[in-house]
């Protein structure tokens, strides 16, 4: 299967997403112009099909948005994902955009776990608040049942620093999620 269909409803958001592990279209609308450039730098360098429509109270600030966006998205994985079974389970991955550079290693390991470690020298990205990429990844990996380490190794400017981290998980969600073909999963204990 590999595909999920997320809907979620709360007094702060409304988001409909649909996610292919194995590729597709790329359509994404949150009302946050960098945030859409930013998940969909993951769906396309994660080789996803990803849909996301966010209706949100951007009139209070950004942070509902995206972190009820990482919530579902998380959900989504963790439903197209199944049982696990015949994925490679790890991936690493480092990215470099112009003077920045970003390193991400994930375990599909149903133990949700997130080291972040990033400084960003400007606040703001657009109407995107820098700080909502901890808050992104932190929904993304709880939900998801990843454990996620990332790191921004150097970067002066928030822009390239933001985009090298979204690109670097991609990659390693990707290698991570890669159907192995052996029908079992890659765990000593028989389960994830």
């Amino acid at each position: 299967m590999r595909k999920a269909e997320i809907t979620r409803t709360t007094k702060e958001t409304d988001i409909k997403l649909s996610l292919s592990l194995d590729g597709g279209e790329v359509e994404i609308s949150t009302g946050i112009g960098f945030f859409d450039h930013m998940l969909t730098a993951f769906a396309v360098h994660g080789g996803f099909g990803l849909k996301v429509k966010v209706s949100g109270d951007l009139e209070v600030d950004d942070h509902h948005t995206v972190e009820d966006t990482g919530i579902v998205l998380g959900q989504a994985f963790s439903k197209a994902l199944g049982d696990k079974s015949s994925i490679e389970r790890f991936g690493s991955f480092y990215v470099p955009m112009d003077e920045a550079l970003a390193f991400a290693s994930v375990d599909v390991s149903g133990r949700p776990f997130l080291v972040f470690d990033a400084d960003f020298p400007q606040e703001k990205c657009g109407e995107y608040t820098s700080a909502m990429t901890l808050e992104f990844m932190r929904a993304l990996a709880f939900n998801a049942g990843f454990t996620l380490h990332i790191k921004a190794l150097y970067g002066c400017n928030s822009h390239h620093i933001i985009e090298a981290i979204y690109k670097a998980c991609a990659h390693a969600v990707r290698l991570a999620v890669k159907d192995n073909g052996s029908g079992e999963a890659l765990s000593t204990k028989g389960l994830l």
